[in-house]
């Protein structure tokens, strides 16, 4: 996999930001180093943590290019759409559909249309159509598979993905959370059947949850399949917004996910050893947590998700900052194996 360095400059209050692009897999998608994850925009209904104003996802998408972020990932289920139609109409609005990168995903149920689920061939092209006109686009450059699906054969969905590239309306496929031994199985089949593989695994993996060290991310450094982990920062573990005493944020609060994913008082001594490096270096703990991603050579970009805009700033920041080996060491030693946790809490 090859990275191409890109120095972007922005002046603030005497400060710079620049920007690293990775290319992801052996494809020709140039990603910036951090990825907009577009979650946090939708409807309130949903969660009510999520912004569902257009005119804040606005601001969110135009300082993420202003800084230059160009790959934006969303999903069917997120909003049951209203987070896809936000990010079409803010990137159409904001710049040219050639220079973004936009990934989105399929397979969850999506909460008002219960019969909308799953990998199958008829449920994949609906739900990509679907999404081709939520974000008001021709074509898609990521369409990623949520999660496994156990009621479909793979090999249906391998092919109708497969289908998809062929039709020119999506460049390339990934894949989501899911057993190493399932991943192997999807790239297989597709070698063995000459259909697309996967290029990318978004799967959940930080400074607080290592287990995808045992086999995920081996097979897809051996694959060249890059990584594109999602809640990078432990939905706010490292930045502090989630202490043992309960949520200290609207969306540490009400996130019982959450609280499901990190619940172990050896979570907590890893989060405080983030927090303590953070200080030292008088930066926040989601960019020690970023910059702990950055330096493993599979991670292409973390996907990152703000509800205010110096979370992008911190983001954006911690692609410029070093952690020398004592301080890796100073983080990762707290760590105590995990159990390889179910994704569907």
């Amino acid at each position: 996999m090859k990275s191409l360095f890109h120095i972007f400059s922005k002046f603030e209050h005497n400060n710079y930001y620049f920007m690293i692009y990775k290319q992801i897999g052996q494809s020709d998608l140039n990603v910036s180093g951090v990825c907009l994850g577009m979650m946090s925009y939708g409807s309130k209904q949903w969660r009510p943590w999520i912004l569902d104003q257009q005119k804040d996802c606005d601001e969110h998408v135009d300082l993420a290019l202003s800084l230059g972020i160009n790959f934006f990932d969303t999903a069917n289920i997120y909003s049951s759409g209203v987070s896809e139609t936000m990010t079409g109409k803010a990137l159409n609005k904001l710049i040219g559909r050639d220079k973004v990168i936009i990934a989105t995903k399929v397979g969850l149920p999506i909460p008002n249309k219960p019969s909308q689920t799953g990998l199958s061939k008829e449920q994949i092209i609906l739900n990509f159509e679907q999404s081709l006109k939520r974000l008001n686009t021709d074509y898609i450059d990521l369409y990623q598979i949520h999660r496994w699906d156990y009621l479909t054969p793979i090999e249906e969905t391998m092919e109708a993905l497969h289908s998809l590239i062929i039709s020119g309306k999506l460049r390339y496929i990934g894949a989501s959370s899911m057993y190493a031994w399932q991943f192997s199985k999807c790239h297989y089949l597709a070698e063995l059947n000459q259909w697309t593989a996967f290029i990318s695994m978004q799967n959940h993996y930080n400074i607080i949850y290592r287990e995808e060290e045992r086999e995920m991310n081996p097979l897809c450094q051996d694959l060249g399949v890059s990584l594109l982990p999602w809640s990078p920062v432990a939905r706010g573990l490292v930045c502090g917004t989630r202490t043992r005493k309960g949520g200290t944020t609207l969306r540490s609060i009400n996130d019982p996910y959450a609280d499901r994913l990190y619940d172990r008082e050896a979570d907590y001594q890893v989060a405080d050893a983030v927090i303590k490096l953070a200080d030292q270096k008088d930066v926040s703990g989601a960019e020690i947590a970023l910059a702990w991603l950055h330096q493993n050579p599979i991670v292409a970009s973390p996907i990152f998700g703000a509800t205010k805009t110096d979370h992008l700033k911190e983001a954006v920041h911690s692609l410029e900052l070093k952690l020398s080996p004592a301080e890796i060491q100073s983080i990762e030693t707290p760590y105590q194996v995990n159990i390889v946790k179910p994704w569907n809490l």
